[in-house]
C-alpha cells in the first residue's frame, strides 16, 4: 500500500527517494491558496537546496497576491515542463485529478508522492502521506522535512508560515492546537518579520478585489433561519470589478463570521459552460461539509470543503442547500 502513516516510516522512504534522485516536478491543486503556493515553494526551496534540479507548475501560475513569497518566480504555467522526472511531488491535494491539465500517467520510475491532509484524500500515488489531524499542509511539510533531516531554509521558513497562517484563518479556525503554535513559533526564531508577513499577507489586497466584494455582498442570500448564508460569482461579477478569481479567496470568510450563520456557501460559475465551482465552510463541528461536497465527486475537511459540479445554475443551488439543510442540528 502507498499511503504510510507512520512519519519516521515515510520521511526515510522519501529522504532515500530525494538522494537517490536528481530532478523533481512540485505539484498541487488548481487554484492554489496560500497553503498550496506556501508548500509547493518550501518543499522547492529544500530540495534546490539539496543541490536538486526542480520544476514547479501551476495551471493557474504564479499567484499576484503572494507575489511575495520567495520562488513565486520558478512556478510556470501552461505546457507542462517535460520529464523525465526522479519524482512528482503532489502536496495540499485530495484529488490527482485536481492538479490541472496534466498528464501524470503511472512510471515507476517516474514515483507520484502524496503529501497531504486532507480528510478526503484516499492515499493516491506511489507514495502517500495524509495527515487530516493537521490543520494546514504546511504542517506536514514542516513535520517531514525536520523528521527526514531536509533544510528549511530562511526563504522556505517564510513560505512555510504563511501555508499555516491562511489554512488556519490566521490561528482562528479549531482546528489549529498547540502543535500549530509550536511550529509557528519555530519559524518566527528564524527571523521571520510577522508584521511585515502579516501586513503582505492581509493588508495588501488590490482595489478590484474590494470591488468584487461589492458585488459578493449584493448578491448574498440567507435560509434555514439565517443558518445557511450563500452568494454567486460569475463571469459578470468579475468582469464589473475587474478582478480575477484569485481575489474571491477568503471572501467566503464574510458570510461565515456572521452571528447566525452555521454553514456559508460560495458557488461560482467556472469559464467551462455548465461547469461550477462550490466552497463550503461550517462552524459547527456537527455539521461536516466534507460529507457534502463528497455527494458531489468534491472532498476536503469538516469544517471547510469544496467540489466542481457540472449542471444548471438554480438546480445546483437547490441540491447544495437541500444537501447542507439534512445536516443543521
Amino acid at each position: 500500500m502507498p499511503l504510510i502513516d507512520s512519519l519516521p516510516e515515510f520521511a526515510t522512504k522519501f529522504r532515500s527517494l530525494v538522494d537517490s534522485g536528481k530532478r523533481f516536478l512540485v505539484l498541487t491543486h488548481v487554484r492554489p491558496d496560500g497553503d498550496a503556493y506556501g508548500c509547493q515553494l518550501t518543499m522547492a526551496h529544500s530540495l534546490k537546496q539539496l543541490g536538486k534540479e526542480v520544476c514547479v507548475w501551476s495551471e493557474d501560475g504564479a499567484s499576484d497576491r503572494y507575489r511575495f513569497l520567495p520562488g513565486m518566480e520558478w512556478i510556470t504555467s501552461g505546457t507542462p515542463p517535460a520529464g523525465p522526472f526522479d519524482a512528482r511531488i503532489m502536496v495540499d491535494n485530495a484529488s490527482q485529478q485536481r492538479a490541472g491539465k496534466i498528464d501524470l500517467p503511472s512510471d515507476p520510475r517516474s514515483p507520484i508522492v502524496n503529501i497531504d491532509h486532507h480528510a478526503s484524500n484516499p492515499g493516491y500515488g506511489d507514495l502517500a502521506h495524509v495527515q487530516p489531524k493537521r490543520a494546514s499542509c504546511g504542517e506536514v511539510i514542516y513535520d517531514l522535512l525536520k523528521a527526514a533531516k531536509m533544510p528549511i531554509p530562511p526563504e522556505a521558513a517564510k513560505c512555510l508560515f504563511v501555508a499555516i497562517s491562511t489554512d488556519t484563518g490566521s490561528f482562528q479556525y479549531p482546528s489549529a492546537n498547540s502543535s500549530t503554535f509550536r511550529i509557528a513559533a519555530d519559524l518566527l526564531d528564524q527571523g521571520i518579520d510577522l508584521g511585515e508577513i502579516s501586513r503582505l499577507t492581509y493588508d495588501s489586497y488590490p482595489p478590484r478585489r474590494l470591488l468584487l466584494l461589492r458585488e459578493v455582498l449584493q448578491s448574498v442570500k440567507f435560509g434555514s433561519n439565517d443558518r445557511i448564508g450563500y452568494f454567486w460569482i460569475d463571469a459578470a461579477s468579475y468582469k464589473r470589478s475587474g478582478a480575477s478569481p484569485e481575489d474571491s479567496e477568503g471572501m467566503i470568510d464574510h458570510i461565515r463570521s456572521i452571528e447566525t450563520v452555521i454553514v456559508a456557501v460560495l458557488f461560482e460559475e467556472l469559464p467551462e459552460e455548465g461547469l461550477m465551482r462550490i466552497s463550503l465552510r461550517s462552524k459547527d463541528r456537527r455539521v461536516d461539509v466534507n460529507a457534502v461536497a463528497k455527494q458531489f465527486d468534491g472532498g476536503g475537511h469538516v469544517a471547510a470543503a469544496g467540489a466542481r459540479i457540472r449542471g444548471e445554475r438554480a438546480d445546483i443551488e437547490k441540491r447544495v442547500l437541500d444537501a447542507i439543510r439534512k445536516l443543521l442540528p
